[in-house]
């Protein structure tokens, strides 16, 4: 049995509370009206407060030149609607944050369930001794999904204004802030009708949590096969019901905040760095309880498969980036185009890093088969890998939220140590009330001595 250590008790409270510390400093460094924003800009020499001259593009990831949207023309209206436009960008800040750390630690957990469900579906041989480990990392979805539902819940109730299309004068015909396209989403991108879907998709993900495990716990005491056989047919089902909730969530919560622009791939490649994010942090957890003597039928075999699942899905994400940039860049369609010139303009440097990070970096690391059996090689590989991804989330969320009004300071360093720290908290307490390797699972024996 895994006992959870002083030391990593004591590391998640330090970070969760020096994050808190940052998350509210984020909120109170938050100008209260126009004349501090003026005061913020002449202060800094106007430096990110060219809003203006990127219009809507920089708050809402859309040209109002484009749509024909009317949102007082942006930055080529007065000084006082450029002021105001970039209060609304810094007082998002704080909020935007905290929902990208706060989805990215999310999506680890459900990355790795859906890796999860996928070994029993498909009755891997060599997983089954870290089945522990995953169902450890996947105790953080219960709490990750309250959290965002909360997120959620503040965004509908108006406490903050990150999501652009919960604005009713936007499909009000009445209001000069009238959006035309807005209005004729408004079917499906609507308060009540986003809150039931993700009361759906949270229900139906921590359902298949608490069941397989569930059915794996009795499994180690069973005298046949019984749960093993409910536990397949549960995950072939779930990973049914996850491959077209997962991308209706990554619509949801990510797409809508650029309401103006879809992509068809864009469900794809949420997955593809959710589940190069996941398997990474399986790698990393799993090297680490070894180094603390646990695991021991865990070999250099294993970790090389976990690492090649980091290149591949590495490979897969780079892929789905390329093959929606090229597409809509080459075809240059105004409305579809302006996503990623909002992004080469303001972002230049996250939206180009995270292509070398997720890409460049873990190919190179993780090219040759032998590097892939070195614990530190794979961790220091791994914490590239991650950083790589919150850059990509980040570069999701921001752009449609902040506009040029990004940086990265107090907000997101906060967000990302309060995060990290209850994540570590919940995961290795969960590893902690189970034994670290199932027992008389019908594929133990085969993962056991697992070796090529």
């Amino acid at each position: 049995m895994y006992t959870l250590s002083n030391k990593v008790k004591l590391f998640a409270l330090v970070f969760m509370v020096l994050g808190a510390i940052g998350i509210g400093a984020g909120f109170m460094s938050v100008p209260a009206n126009t004349d501090e924003v003026a005061a913020m800009q002449a202060a800094h020499g106007d430096g990110h407060g060219e809003t203006a001259d990127h219009g809507e593009a920089g708050g809402h990831g859309v040209s109002s030149e484009a749509h024909g949207t009317n949102h007082g023309e942006g930055g080529h209206g007065s000084e006082a609607e450029h002021l105001e436009h970039t209060l609304h960008q810094m007082q998002n800040r704080p909020w935007s944050a905290l929902y990208v750390a706060s989805f990215f630690f999310f999506m680890i957990a459900l990355g790795t369930l859906a890796f999860y469900a996928i070994q029993h579906a498909s009755q891997a041989g060599w997983s089954p001794v870290l089945f522990r480990v995953m169902e450890g990392i996947t105790a953080y979805l219960p709490v990750a999904s309250v959290i965002i539902v909360v997120l959620l819940l503040l965004s509908t109730f108006h406490v903050n204004h990150i999501f652009h299309w919960m604005d009713p004068e936007l499909i009000d015909p009445e209001s000069d802030h009238y959006d035309k396209l807005i209005a004729g989403k408004s079917g499906f991108l609507n308060t009540t009708f986003f809150l039931i879907r993700a009361v759906i998709y949270l229900l139906g993900w921590n359902l298949y949590r608490f069941l397989s495990r569930k059915y794996l716990l009795h499994n180690d005491n069973a005298e046949d096969n019984t749960w093993f056989k409910k536990n397949f047919k549960l995950s072939a089902g779930f990973l049914v019901f996850f491959i077209v909730t997962e991308s209706m969530m990554s619509w949801d919560w990510i797409m809508s905040f650029d309401p103006h622009w879809f992509s068809t791939l864009f469900g794809w490649y949420v997955f593809a760095g959710m589940m190069v994010s996941a398997i990474t942090v399986i790698a990393m957890v799993t090297i680490y309880l070894k180094s603390q003597g646990h695991l021991e039928m865990v070999n250099d075999s294993h970790i090389h498969d976990l690492a090649k699942f980091m290149f591949g899905f590495s490979i897969f994400w780079t892929y789905l980036w390329f093959s929606q940039f090229m597409l809509i860049w080459y075809s240059n369609i105004p409305e579809e185009v302006t996503y990623f010139v909002t992004r080469i303009e303001d972002y230049n440097l996250p939206f180009f890093g995270m292509v070398a990070l997720n890409f460049i970096f873990p190919v190179l690391m993780l090219m040759n088969s032998d590097f892939k059996r070195v614990n530190w090689f794979v961790i220091m590989t791994g914490i590239v890998i991650l950083i790589g991804h919150y850059v990509d989330v980040f570069n999701m969320v921001m752009p449609a939220t902040v506009g040029t009004s990004w940086g990265i300071g107090l907000p997101e360093i906060g967000a990302v140590m309060f995060f990290l720290g209850l994540f570590v908290y919940v995961v290795f307490t969960a590893l902690s009330k189970a034994p670290l390797v199932v027992k008389r699972h019908p594929l133990l024996k085969e993962s056991e001595v697992f070796h090529y």
